[in-house]
Formats: C-alpha cells, sequence, structure tokens
C-alpha cells in the first residue's frame, strides 16, 4: 500500500510541477453531481483518474473521475471530482485509496462533499447539512488489516472526526451569506438499493439525520492521517418512507445541479477562512 501511494503521488507531483510539489494545499472531494466547483479553479490541470497508478475510475453518472489543481480565492486546492463506492464492486482498500493519497499529497485540511438522503423530517430538498459524526453501517472499516505505522496509529480516535472548528467557520460563514444550513449525523450504507421506509425509520431512531453511500471511509483515513475534515451533504431527496415518492438517481443528479450554486457560493467563501484555522 505504502509503495503504491508513493508511486501515485510522484506521478501527481510530476504532472503538477514545483508550484504544487513545494506549496500548502487544500483538499476536496466533491460527490454526486457537485463536481462542478472545481470547474471554476483558476491555473487549473487536470488529471484523469485513468491516467493515476492505482487509481479506480468511477462508473456512476455525476462522478467525471479527474484530480484538478488549481485555487479559488487565492488558496491552493487540489479535488477530487467525483468518487468509487463499495457498490460499483471495488473493495473497502480501492475506495480510500483515492483519500490516502490525496492526504499524502501534502493537504492539510480536507473538505468532503456528498449527496444525501433526508432522514429529518424537518430537512427538505435542496439543504445543505455540516457533517457533525457519523455512523458507519457499511460493515466494513478502510483500517482492517496490518496498520500503516507510517500513516498513523493502530487506533486512531474518532472522537472529532469533522473538525468543529471548521465547522464553526463554515456555520458564521452560511449566516454571513444567508444561506440556510443545518447540522446533523450522518448515516453511511454501502447500498446500491435505496433503504426501505422500515430502515429509514431505524435509522432516525439511531439518530442519523441523513443517509447516504460514500464519505466514511475517506473521513476514517484522513483521521488516521491527521487530517482535519469538514464535511458537507447536499440534501437531493428525502429518504424513503418520508415522502408518497419512488427514489431515483435522476432525481439525486437533478437537485445537485439546481441547487449547486448555493453550494458553491458557500464553498468559495468558506475555503478562504479555512486556512488558517487551528
Amino acid at each position: 500500500m505504502i509503495s503504491k501511494i508513493k508511486e501515485t503521488v510522484e506521478l501527481i507531483h510530476s504532472r503538477l510541477g514545483d508550484k504544487f510539489r513545494h506549496q500548502r494545499f487544500m483538499g476536496l472531494i466533491l460527490g454526486s453531481g457537485l463536481g462542478a466547483f472545481a470547474d471554476s479553479f483558476e491555473d487549473r490541470r487536470d488529471i484523469s483518474f485513468s491516467d493515476l497508478p492505482h487509481f479506480p475510475s468511477p462508473t456512476v453518472p455525476g462522478h467525471t473521475g479527474n484530480l484538478i489543481a488549481g485555487s479559488v480565492h487565492g488558496v491552493p486546492l487540489v479535488a477530487l471530482q467525483g468518487r468509487i463506492h463499495l457498490y460499483e464492486g471495488f473493495s473497502i482498500d480501492e475506495i480510500a485509496f483515492p483519500a490516502r493519497a490525496l492526504c499524502s499529497c501534502g493537504i492539510y485540511r480536507l473538505v468532503v462533499t456528498n449527496a444525501a438522503g433526508g432522514i429529518n423530517a424537518e430537512f427538505r430538498p435542496g439543504d445543505l447539512m455540516l457533517i457533525t459524526d457519523h455512523i458507519n453501517m457499511m460493515g466494513t472499516n478502510p483500517l482492517i488489516g496490518p496498520n500503516l505505522e507510517e500513516l498513523g496509529p493502530r487506533f486512531p480516535d474518532m472522537t472529532e472526526a469533522y473538525d468543529s472548528a471548521m465547522r464553526n467557520i463554515a456555520l458564521e460563514t452560511a449566516g454571513q451569506l444567508k444561506i440556510p444550513i443545518r447540522q446533523g449525523i450522518y448515516l453511511g450504507l454501502p447500498g446500491p438499493s435505496y433503504e426501505t421506509p422500515a430502515e429509514i425509520r431505524m435509522f432516525r431512531t439511531l439518530g442519523a439525520d441523513a443517509v447516504g453511500m460514500s464519505t466514511i471511509p475517506e473521513v476514517i483515513v484522513a483521521n488516521h492521517m491527521g487530517i482535519p475534515v469538514l464535511g458537507v451533504s447536499l440534501i437531493t431527496n428525502m429518504a424513503a418512507g418520508i415522502l408518497p415518492q419512488t427514489l431515483t438517481h435522476e432525481e439525486v443528479i437533478g437537485t445537485a445541479e439546481r441547487t449547486g450554486e448555493t453550494f458553491r457560493s458557500l464553498l468559495r467563501a468558506i475555503l478562504p477562512r479555512l486556512v488558517d484555522t487551528q
């Protein structure tokens, strides 16, 4: 694993050039329908996942599969435009590998985003939710197996998997922009079937506010490697049984595209304020 990470990081650095090899930058992982944020990067450079060794390529609509470097308001960024999922048939190690490589490139903060279904009955499609914590119901963990001591400890603490200082900055920024924002707990499942109404009732009892099929493996490996994380979910639909309608991936992508500008505006304003977060 370590040799694979080093090989990938070396290729990323060689493709991006010295400007990124010797510069501190922030990392982003852009979920379903949210990848357009990276299209506005200044001094943009793209690398397809297919050109990166050991990077699996996404198979799901809404996940382009590019590593994009650039800047926003002077903040150097490297973003993963799309991600892969357990339900695509990849192993948990393969799913976590892009986040591992990103964290090994020299990032000092990681912002993860996703499209999620709303479990909290007060939520509505189009809402943004800052993730305060998560519940891992994927049935696996990317740290299972021999520990990679070069990357982090055998038993990493997850008490504050989502950094409270970063979240407070996001809350303050949203307030100043008059963008309504929620906070809540994200529950992750392997997918690909959507949840049943009975499962959603159970998840609500457990304390979950939103449900999705991603993000948690990336957050675990980032915490393992000591990288603070800010998580943002775009509520693209209400979960099964809450509204009298069926669920489709087209609805998820459609909502993300319609409400994406609000998300992008908030992210553009947050990023410069995260630079000096302690």
